[in-house]
């Protein structure tokens, strides 16, 4: 176990916690880097097939540490060495800046995500649960796009993600008043894909699922939705069939069908 994520893995399945509790996973300088580590070295195992990501103890994510804060009004450096007041616009890690990137790299994941949600989502936190393909909500979870509390924008890729899931006035709205909203408006806007009463149980049980499936077809899908949600259909279209070429009569499609047919549960490689 790291200071701030725990990994664990198992028949595919990477369960990867936020465990910096007593701050209700706050977001610090040594959080934003574990997270971008984690994500960066789960990228590289090719033996993965489902990621789930959640925070241990009282909620998910609070947002961004307000040490933090305190350091902007201050300009004071962090404890790592970085200027809290260097320029944001370097890019660092492909289309990215690190805090950006702490979400980015789960949208970049070549397997799913499925966030797994509860206590608060607010700010930072809010934003990296976007990152995920799919988001489980607890009752009672309340959610932020906190920023403009602080004077900001949010700028770890919420932006992005945002628009593609909600409305441009909810967005809008949300974004300006920073309003914290619940679990079953955030399930009204696009932001959660259920609401359960155990999300992180939840989460496994249909990571579990999908771990079962095909793996070049569950990779295959996840890049046709990165790559060509704001395509025309022409592009969309010609994505997967190229896909499915390289799919059909692959040893794993094979198994797929065969496991079907004789009513077991299927080996893939």
């Amino acid at each position: 176990m790291s200071e701030r994520i725990s990994v664990g893995v198992n028949d595919g399945i990477a369960d990867v916690r936020m465990v910096r509790a007593e701050k209700m996973n706050a977001l610090d300088d040594a959080m934003f880097t574990e997270l971008v580590d984690t994500g960066e070295k789960l990228k590289l195992d090719k033996s993965l097939r489902v990621i789930v990501l959640s925070g241990e103890g009282r909620a998910f994510c609070a947002g961004l540490d307000t040490s933090n804060f305190a350091r902007m009004r201050d300009r004071e450096p962090a404890s790592n060495g970085n200027v809290v007041n260097r320029s944001l616009a370097t890019r660092t890690h492909g289309i990215a800046n690190r805090a950006q990137y702490a979400v980015w790299v789960w949208r970049e994941m070549p397997v799913p995500v499925i966030a797994a949600i509860h206590g608060v989502a607010f700010g930072g936190g809010f934003q990296i649960a976007l990152g995920a393909d799919i988001r489980y909500v607890a009752p009672g979870t309340r959610m932020s796009v906190m920023e403009a509390k602080w004077g900001l924008v949010p700028d770890m890729s919420g932006m992005a993600i945002m628009r593609r899931l909600a409305r441009e006035d909810v967005v809008r709205e949300l974004t300006y008043t920073a309003r914290i909203f619940t679990a079953e408006e955030a399930l009204a806007y696009g932001f959660a894909t259920r609401i359960c009463e155990n999300p992180r149980e939840e989460a496994l049980a249909t990571a579990t699922e999908i771990a079962q499936k095909n793996p070049a077809a569950i990779r295959a899908a996840k890049r046709i939705i990165n790559n060509y949600s704001d395509a025309d259909a022409g592009p969309i279209l010609l994505a997967e069939s190229t896909e499915q070429d390289a799919i059909i009569g692959s040893p794993n499609q094979i198994e797929a069908v065969t496991a079907q047919m004789e009513k077991r549960a299927p080996r893939f490689r």
